[in-house]
């Protein structure tokens, strides 16, 4: 008998196959003690196994470049600790054994991220696939990730590590599903990035049956356990109807009667361009920058080295328009020389624009390197300040930009709730707003965007971030100016039209995303979409905002 069980759909697509379970995680290595003398050559065992994985890492995110990438290297950072390596050296000193002492260093490590908050919980998770890669190498244990098959499979676990998702064969891993995470989790961006079927936050995935077969839905977030030959058959059918759908849907996003919704792509560097031309983005509406200043902590990229990585997106969309994201560092995004090292909260402190005014000299860099890349170029160039509180920050980024001669629109992300509540005000100083969603989410509701635990919390559908998303596309109208989406809930082809009908002028997403999206946008009337917008707004949970929107576009 089928067993119908659901978490968040969180990437398109459907997939059918046996269960295959991620490998076990590193065992705890014993408590012994080592002679005096053996520690110099335990502590040089450990630089090298650390070394060796944060090479590995780096290795990784070269192959799967774009976001991945930069995913993949700040965890390289996180091995290269010298905080941490010390910790190890000084534990080995007094008689740990290396895989010990890497064991209990980031136990520590973790446990005052930990009684920091649950703000890092995702980044916790990152922690611990650092430590079981290196406890695994000094121990000489295989190292925990993908499962070997000849067959393909959907994948299941706890949670999948940055450097696993990254270098999934969507050959033989038809989709996956885990038991932690939300919708903008590592592991959901990067599925997305992908075109991998994923559902994140399902309740007991770790317990699924190895070998058993289920269907897997990213878009409705089902997980069928045991479907019928006639169930998978109709899935299959209903699979291949919208892959012939989004065939036929081709040129600029609009609605039906011809209203335009230029659909852009998120990218986190010239990796990532090829799939956005492939899907026929109008431009770009994410450019993260960020990828180019983790490659060294300590040190910002150079001016000229900025100039030539930002011309290579920028000579994609000639004649389009690319909005570039200004360096958005610290909490999770930690850098030696713009973030403090002790902050209680960082996820409140000094991140975004804050590091950026209290650095002027890397802003103004970043936006005359800009600057420089846009000359002659016929784009539209578009940049933007992360994590803008309110007027006085909008002015703030204004003036630096004025001060670079940059010849471009400048705008802010509304990721803070302040920010759309006095969205009027803000957009007095700068030209555009462009929404981050994921953040609002996360400051809205108080609730980390990496803990399965609240996914609820970080649904897009919730009524409140509906509110606030309206709030400022309300004040971009009134002021004559565009305000666009630019977080993962505009890959939702029915929230994108849910979006539309709020009044958002654009939406920008994973470029795996952009068929969905313009394929559902084409099916509705602007009125339509308004009226599904309200009804949605008029719920008090996420689940019945979906359902609500739904009714009004299947006009029942």
């Amino acid at each position: 008998m089928t067993e119908t069980l659901r978490g968040v759909g969180v990437s398109h697509g459907v997939a059918i196959g046996q269960v295959r379970h991620m490998g076990t995680a590193v065992l705890e290595p014993p408590a012994q003690q080592t002679p005096t003398e053996e520690a110099p050559r335990e502590q040089a065992r450990a630089r090298q196994a650390v070394g060796a994985v944060a090479a590995d890492l780096q290795a990784r995110g070269n192959l799967a470049g774009g976001e991945a990438q930069a995913v993949l290297e700040a965890q390289a950072l996180m091995a290269l600790d010298p905080e941490l390596m010390a910790d190890v050296e000084r534990r080995i000193a007094v008689g740990s054994t290396a895989a010990r002492a890497v064991y209990d260093a980031f136990a520590a490590y973790r446990a005052l991220l930990a009684n920091a908050g649950e703000y890092l919980a995702g980044r916790v998770a990152d922690l611990d696939d650092v430590r079981n890669r290196i406890v695994a190498r000094l121990m000489g244990v295989p190292m925990p990730g993908v499962p070997d098959s000849d067959e393909p499979y959907v994948l299941f676990a706890r949670d999948l590590a940055p450097a696993d998702t990254a270098l999934l064969d969507p050959t033989l891993v038809l989709g996956f599903v885990t038991e932690e995470g939300g919708p903008t989790s590592h592991s959901a961006i990067l599925a997305r990035a992908l075109g991998v079927p994923a559902v994140v936050a399902m309740p007991g995935a770790t317990d699924m049956a190895e070998g058993v077969v289920v269907a897997v839905d990213g878009s409705t977030g089902e997980v069928l356990v045991r479907p019928s030959e006639e169930k998978q058959a109709e899935l299959r059918r209903v699979a291949a109807e919208r892959k012939a759908a989004l065939s036929a849907s081709t040129g600029p996003g609009q609605t039906s009667d011809g209203h335009k919704v230029p659909l852009l792509a998120n990218i986190g560097g010239p990796a990532d361009v090829p799939a956005a031309v492939e899907a026929g983005a109008e431009g770009i509406g994410l450019f993260r920058t960020e990828f180019l200043f983790l490659d060294d902590s300590k040190q910002a990229p150079s001016e000229d080295a900025q100039v030539e990585a930002y011309r290579k997106v920028l000579e994609a969309f000639p004649e389009g328009r690319v909005v570039v994201r200004v360096l958005d560092a610290g909490a999770d995004k930690p850098l030696d020389f713009l973030t403090p090292a002790d902050e209680p909260n960082p996820a409140l402190g000094v991140r975004g624009l804050r590091s950026l005014l209290e650095h002027p000299e890397v802003l103004q860099a970043q936006l005359r390197a800009l600057a420089r890349a846009a000359a002659d170029l016929p784009v539209y160039l578009e940049v933007m300040a992360p994590m803008v509180a309110d007027r006085i920050d909008a002015k703030a980024f204004a003036d630096a930009c004025r001060e670079a001669g940059l010849a471009a629109k400048f705008g802010a992300m509304v990721e803070i709730p302040s920010a759309a509540l006095r969205a009027r005000s803000i957009l007095q100083e700068v030209e555009f707003l462009s929404l981050g969603t994921n953040d609002l989410a996360q400051y809205a509701f108080a609730a980390d965007r990496q803990v399965g635990a609240v996914a609820r919390l970080q649904d897009p559908w919730q009524p409140a971030l509906l509110d606030l998303i309206a709030l400022s596309a309300e004040a971009a109208k009134a002021n004559g100016k565009s305000c666009g989406v630019c977080g993962e809930a505009a890959a939702d082809p029915v929230l994108a039209c849910v979006l539309t009908g709020l009044g958002v002028t654009s939406l920008s997403m994973g470029a795996a995303s952009i068929p969905y999206v313009r394929a559902t946008l084409a099916k509705y009337t602007l009125a339509q979409c308004a009226r599904a917008a309200a009804a949605a707004r008029a719920t008090d949970t996420a689940d019945e905002a979906r359902a609500a929107a739904n009714q009004v576009l299947s006009g029942e």
